[in-house]
């Protein structure tokens, strides 16, 4: 069944896609979850449904019956398939026929004892052992275990080596001590202080820090190499290429993280609307997420905004809060609720994983704004740059300027028009610099910014809200100054923005601020700064080949404009030109010209 023949928002949905992994879900007509998918890229995944007929009735049967959709966005491949396990297993759609299961995924469990073990497991017990994982991919937490194993002496026998059994002396040595892969723990033979050092350098390394392993890893196909075992160093070479790929916990299933409710904003500084994610979180597992839309009205903190979505989440889904991750705590009476602000560790990766979801959200809403009402986001982008840059009106009409000149040569600067924070070339102007002497950047900027607007009000014609200069405090003084002196002085907004930070300098202010990266008037200012660099360096480029052309061409005695006009429309270049016969410069301007170019060109080159 083609996506056409499917409901409008379902549609669009599917054209906002991110190319993210993440997990799908599919609702019939009623609302009900029929299918949930993981995917490497949502985008690529969600369309093949739609794009053709499957082999297998069951699919086309799904595809016919699906009439919304709602997804969640997660860093890695690894964690769309620890989600999609755990919202399988909590709602048990009626498609997901293969994987109803209760399959669990293996866990590298370092033992609570004395001399601890280390192995893999599939069981989670609560023994005072500690559990490193899950591992979706069970290959790797085989390379992770036989690696640890050839950098440190640990036993593998199932023993339970205590301090009575030492004294007892009843260990045996066995084959691994014999060949050095054991210290012999069972006969006392190492002390419990070097083990434990042991314990806690693989603890270290199963949290994340693999830099050891790899270090080991690249020094032993070194040494291989050398010594021209190419196959014993190809194979550590699989291994080392595995481990790069391995992260030792997932961010959707963690069994430290236990119950909790996480919620997470997107909201940029001066922006109207906030996105609030939910994450439900239950026995370490993402069991639901949603993200709420807040239009603000007064200007209301994040932490307040927080406080709304926890008590609608709580009202629509009867939510009883115990343990809440926030990034900020908001002003509530909740003394039941115990708050986490995390700083790292799992939960603070659940928080970067809502933040990315709403993030996510604001992305989907702007296409679908930019898609079905264009008027509305560029007037949503006007007002955020009025509040952004201070502005008394909407700023409809800016303009941009930027000086061109090396080392002081064919000087020019340019004016780059955006009307509705969009390119308006018909606009466009270059100015040739005439009254400054030398690489001067400021008193260009003057020169510019008064023959600019003198000619503006002298035609009657609109002037711009906004004016951005392309420099620092100085450009913008120089700017400031020809306002002045031309009677604009705060009638028309000026501001500079500096190259290296992209900071925005005020007139009077001697510190600059910062808009945030992400913000609407960052991108429009850096599209202005942009088009006036690209549009005077092109200028200025042109000046240079012209001048270069022409000063060559004036040197020849007798050849006037008309003629080195002639000669370049036909040849089209000064090297055609040089290498033309007498022959071929005479039928373009005549025998007697014709003489003198090739006679000069001639005499130049001997």
């Amino acid at each position: 069944m083609s996506l056409q023949d499917k409901p409008e928002a379902l549609r669009e949905k599917v054209s906002f896609l991110p190319d993210s992994p993440g997990v799908y879900t599919y609702y019939d007509a009623k609302g009900t979850i029929i299918y949930i998918g993981k995917a490497k890229n949502l985008r690529r995944r969600v369309s093949s449904y739609f794009s053709r007929e499957h082999p297998v009735l069951r699919t086309n049967l799904l595809v016919k019956a699906i009439a919304d959709m709602s997804y969640i966005v997660v860093p890695t491949e690894n964690d769309a398939l620890n989600l999609e396990n755990a919202l399988i297993k909590e709602h048990r759609p009626r498609y997901n026929v293969l994987l109803k299961d209760d399959k669990s995924y293996p866990w590298i469990a370092v033992t609570n004892e004395l001399f601890p073990r280390v192995f893999i497991t599939r069981h989670y017990l609560r023994d005072g052992s500690k559990y490193f994982g899950p591992y979706t991919n069970t290959a790797i937490a085989k390379t992770i275990i036989e690696l640890i194993r050839q950098i440190y002496p640990l036993r593998t026998c199932r023993l339970q080596i205590t301090s009575e059994y030492l004294k007892r002396k009843s260990g045996r040595l066995c084959l691994q001590y014999h060949i050095k892969r054991c210290e012999g723990c069972c006969c006392g033979l190492v002390e419990a202080d070097t083990y434990q050092n042991y314990i806690a350098h693989i603890k270290k390394i199963l949290s994340g820090d693999t830099a050891e392993i790899l270090q080991y890893l690249r020094s032993e196909m070194a040494r291989l190499a050398a010594e021209l075992k190419f196959e014993e160093a190809q194979a550590l070479k699989l291994r080392y290429q595995l481990l790069e790929k391995y992260h030792a916990r997932s961010v959707i299933i963690s069994q430290t993280t236990g119950d909790v409710d996480v919620f997470a904003i997107d909201s940029p500084d001066g922006d109207n609307d906030a996105y609030v994610n939910y994450m439900h979180v239950r026995a370490g597992t993402v069991v639901r997420s949603i993200t709420l839309h807040y239009r603000r009205n007064l200007d209301e903190p994040a932490d307040q905004i927080i406080a709304y979505a926890m008590a609608e989440i709580a009202q629509k889904f009867t939510v009883e809060y115990r343990r809440v991750v926030v990034a900020q705590v908001p002003d509530v009476d909740m003394p039941e609720v115990e708050f986490i602000t995390p700083q790292r560790g799992d939960k603070m990766r659940l928080l970067e994983v809502g933040q990315r979801n709403a993030r996510q959200r604001r992305i989907d809403d702007l296409k679908h704004i930019a898609k079905h009402n264009p008027e509305q986001r560029t007037r949503k982008t006007l007002e955020q740059i009025q509040k952004d840059f201070r502005l008394s009106e909407l700023p409809t009409h800016i303009e941009c300027f930027d000086n061109s000149n090396i080392q002081g040569t064919n000087p020019v600067a340019s004016c780059v028009v955006f009307r509705n924070a969009k390119p308006s070339k018909k606009d466009y102007r270059h100015f040739n610099i005439k009254t400054v002497v030398g690489p001067d950047d400021f008193a260009s900027m003057r020169e510019v910014l008064t023959r600019r607007y003198s000619r503006l009000l002298e035609e009657g014609e609109e002037l711009p809200q906004l004016i951005v200069v392309d420099g620092g405090k100085g450009q913008l003084s120089a700017a400031v100054e020809a306002l002045d002196a031309i009677g604009l002085r705060g009638k028309i907004a000026v501001v500079g923005i500096a190259k290296r930070l992209e900071e925005i300098f005020f007139p009077g202010d001697s510190v600059p601020i910062y808009i945030d990266k992400n913000s609407e008037s960052l991108r429009v200012v850096q599209h202005l700064r942009d088009e006036a660099h690209r549009f005077g360096i092109t200028h200025h480029r042109n000046r240079r080949s012209a001048s270069a052309i022409s000063s060559e061409l004036d040197s020849i005695p007798g050849i006037g404009p008309k003629t080195r006009t002639a000669l370049l429309s036909h040849f089209r270049s000064v090297k055609r030109i040089k290498e033309a016969t007498l022959e071929q410069l005479s039928a373009v301007v005549g025998p007697a010209k014709a003489t003198a170019v090739h006679a000069f060109f001639n005499a130049t080159s001997n």
